[in-house]
């Protein structure tokens, strides 16, 4: 915007209007010619002295003057106050208006323009100079000279390059000394403009109407103007700004060149397409396209497939259509899910969903089946994402159903063999548990006769002797091994529990100071604890173990450090039926969870994690045991423990316990006899039968009762032991194993008590105590876990004579 100040003329005749002179001179001088006239017939008529006529006239002149002045001053301002014009509100006004205005005064310069001015014409020159057409020039060059000399002058349909404008010049001003010029924008009609109005416009919504679609394309492709109906079949939502899209991408080809749109798919209805370029010599430069839906027969047809595909869809049988040429035209949900096939699209062919193995025959039965007589039949397949698992494959000739010609059906068996899996990896699990606790109990009594020996050595052999130190790593080494074999007997369920009832938060805020030394510097420790958590019935010192082997695997998962959470929360039975868990149960459940954000866990070993000496950690840093141990504990608590990990993003743990509703001490439920103190005096001098199976842990435990007094008679199994009771020998105590081969330690207890009376009973075993007692059913027994030192069994022997029976 430009402006200049300018200052009007000042003369005789007002101030403000120099016009007075200029446009009324003719009347000036017919007053002074009549003025004249009469002082010249006043002097004939009257024939006075020239000077007095002529005095008249003077004086008659004076007064003329004198009237004008006083008739225009009113209106003016001494000279001295005139300020120059302010072209700020002419400007203002100017840029409210929807052409492009210009003043100039008689030497071309510009005085004011507004915006428009500057932006459409290039610059604030007066007139416009655009472009090298010297023909605009010169047309623009005229109508300045006409509106100086006729007030104004027009011309219509000036082509200012991109532009085309009205143009008018009039002359304003209080002396004319201003041209105010005016350009009006005029709609520039082309062939693009006119094939937009048509796509778009209201020739495109009567096109829509009548079921043509239509739409305008750029030089390159994409979409400058769409009717609804175009938008509606391309997006399925006839608001879809779909301007500047590539049209390419909204419509689609299948292999015998017939044109769908991609939002439709193969299997909806195909268009015919008429292409208008706007140059014929450009055909793929800017166009209008017209699509028009094939003839009813085609559409009638289609839409009856569109039914049967929707009848289809709405089956959870997995159900797909097939041309005579072998190719998929429809495939269900249920089909994709059991095809194994999973965010992939649906490939061209049947054959390309199995292994290579089975291509050539797929290939073959759909072919025979499109061609012949209709036929079914069913072909044993091995899908490609399920390799090992074979599947059944029903294959069916239709006809009547336009190109479909066969009719494919598939089971979703993702669920059967999830469930499979389940059950093998529990029936796995069940097994590898079995095994291990045999192990483990055949084990303890190997570890008992050592670490029972080495106690009778280490009192012959004192602290200080060669041979001392030797033995004592004989026995720790023992000790070591009779740690792996609770774990082993943790992992089978059959390890010894003291449950009671407790508070999970209790459990984790007991550990979390020994949690933090265990984590070290790099890893910090986040607890959390939700409101109204239920107890539940549990062994306190086994489940910090569990707490403690699952935050250790967090922290060696996460070098680098990170955050381990622990999180404890109610769940509720809604919950859990939400969760539609095929293990875990109707119920109140204590949630416990542990999260870490390391390395994660391969998918192919996430089902493995739990079993013993499975281990994901380098060689020498880990025993596989940990994990195992966990999932024992947990079952054993009757609880249960999912394991879901990512790569990368990290593990989460969660342990379901059932919340007990029963808060009764444990003692009472199980009516266990309360413990009695052991003291320091193990000697004793009572009758002792021992009856153990294997030889050398019978040898030991002689050998270690009898150093302490005790008059000690053995027996091999349950048979030899009844024997010796009928002798009539009173025996204080029968300390027995509880698996033997020919009559068991419990049978024998049962007999011996009915036969003679309530004798009291100390059972040795490998296996868990809780375990035991259920299957022993006897009260008032004590019992000594395998494998035990010299000490702990003289011990045992001393709390079981000491209880009263």
């Amino acid at each position: 915007m430009s402006s200049s100040p300018s200052t009007s003329k000042l003369s005789l005749w007002g101030a403000g209007d120099s016009r007075f002179l200029g446009e009324k001179w003719p009347v000036a001088l017919g007053l002074f010619l009549l003025l004249l006239g009469s002082v010249a017939l006043l002097w004939v008529l009257t024939d006075q002295n020239i000077l007095l006529v002529g005095g008249y006239g003077v004086g008659a002149l004076f007064t003329l003057i004198i009237l004008r002045l006083l008739r225009g001053r009113p209106d003016v301002a001494p000279a001295v106050n005139i300020l120059p014009p302010d072209w700020s509100v002419t400007r203002a006004v100017a840029n409210d208006r929807a052409s492009a205005i210009a003043i100039c005064d008689r030497a071309g310069r510009l005085i004011c323009a507004n915006d428009k001015y500057g932006n459409w014409l290039g610059g604030l020159n007066a007139p416009p100079q655009i472009g090298d057409d010297k023909s605009v020039q010169e047309k623009l060059a005229y109508i300045g000279r006409t509106a100086w000399r006729e007030g104004r002058a027009h011309e219509d349909a000036l082509n200012f390059g991109n532009h085309i404008f009205n143009v008018s010049a009039v002359r304003s001003g209080s002396a004319d000394d201003y041209l105010v010029w005016n350009f009006e924008p005029k709609q520039k009609t082309s062939l693009m403009t006119l094939s937009n109005e048509m796509a778009a416009g209201p020739i495109g919504i009567l096109l829509s109407e009548a079921g043509i679609m239509a739409a305008s394309i750029g030089s390159g492709g994409r979409i400058r103007a769409a009717n609804g109906a175009f938008t509606l079949r391309a997006t399925g939502d006839a608001t879809t700004n779909i301007v500047n899209i590539d049209i390419a991408t909204l419509l689609s080809t299948d292999e015998k060149g017939r044109i769908f749109f991609t939002h439709d798919g193969p299997r909806g209805l195909t268009v015919r397409l008429s292409h208008m370029p706007y140059d014929k010599q450009q055909p793929d430069g800017a166009s209008l396209i017209l699509l028009l839906d094939e003839d009813s027969v085609v559409a009638e047809r289609q839409a009856a497939l569109t039914h049967v595909e929707n009848l289809l869809s709405t089956l959870p049988l997995g159900l797909a259509m097939v041309d005579r040429d072998g190719r998929f035209i429809f495939a269900n949900n249920s089909f994709i899910r059991a095809s194994q096939i999973g965010e992939r699209n649906l490939p061209p062919y049947p054959s390309d969903l199995v292994i290579a193995e089975d291509k050539g025959a797929v290939a073959d039965t759909i072919r025979r089946f499109a061609h012949g007589q209709p036929q079914s039949g069913d072909l044993a397949i091995r899908l490609r994402g399920q390799s090992d698992e074979v599947t059944s494959l029903s294959i069916a000739g239709v006809r009547g159903l336009g190109e479909a010609a066969v009719l494919l059906g598939i089971k979703d068996g993702s669920e059967e063999v999830r469930l499979k899996r389940q059950v093998a990896q529990a029936t796995k699990m069940q097994a590898v548990g079995q095994l291990a606790g045999g192990v483990a109990h055949d084990f303890n009594n190997i570890l008992t006769a050592i670490i029972g020996y080495c106690d009778l050595m280490l009192m012959r052999h004192p602290p200080g002797d060669s041979d001392y130190d030797d033995i004592q790593q004989i026995k720790n080494n023992s000790n070591r091994a009779a740690s792996l074999t609770r774990q082993l007997l943790a992992f089978s369920r059959q390890q010894t529990l003291r449950p009671q009832i407790l508070q999970l938060p209790d459990i984790v805020s007991e550990v979390s100071a020994l949690l933090k030394r265990l984590l070290g510097e790099k890893v910090e420790l986040a607890v959390r604890h939700g409101r109204q958590i239920g107890s539940v019935r549990a062994d306190p010192g086994q489940l910090e173990q569990v707490i403690v082997n699952l935050v250790v695997n967090a922290r060696d998962a996460m070098p680098n450090g990170g955050t381990v959470n622990i999180e404890t929360r109610a769940v509720s039975v809604d919950e859990v039926r939400r969760m539609s868990s095929d293990i875990l149960p109707l119920g109140k459940y204590s949630l416990l969870s542990v999260i870490d954000g390391g390395k994660g866990i391969k998918p192919q070993d996430l089902g493995k994690i739990f079993e013993p000496f499975f281990t994901t950690k380098e060689v020498g840093k880990g025993t596989g045991l940990g994990l195992s141990t966990v999932y024992g504990i947990v079952k054993q608590s009757g609880g249960y423990i999912f394991a879901d990990s990512q790569l990368g993003q990290g593990t989460r743990f969660d342990i379901y316990f059932p919340v007990h509703a029963d808060a009764q001490p444990i003692a009472e439920q199980k009516k266990i006899a309360p413990k009695v103190e052991a003291t320091k005096d193990l000697w004793g001098s009572e009758n002792l039968l021992l009856v153990e199976d294997e030889d050398m842990v019978r040898a030991v435990a002689e050998r270690a009762l009898a150093r302490q007094g005790y008059k000690v008679d053995v027996a091999r199994d349950g048979e030899e032991a009844l024997e010796l009771l009928a002798t009539g020998k009173k025996y204080d105590l029968i300390v027995s194993d509880v698996v033997m081969p020919n009559m068991d330690g419990p049978t024998m207890a049962k007999i011996a008590r009915e036969k003679y009376g309530n004798i009291r009973l100390l059972f040795m075993s490998g296996y868990a105590e809780e375990q035991l007692r259920d299957s022993i059913g006897l009260d008032d027994v004590s019992f000594l876990p395998k494998p035990f030192s010299v000490q702990q069994i003289s011990e045992a022997v001393q709390n079981a004579l000491k209880k009263d029976i």
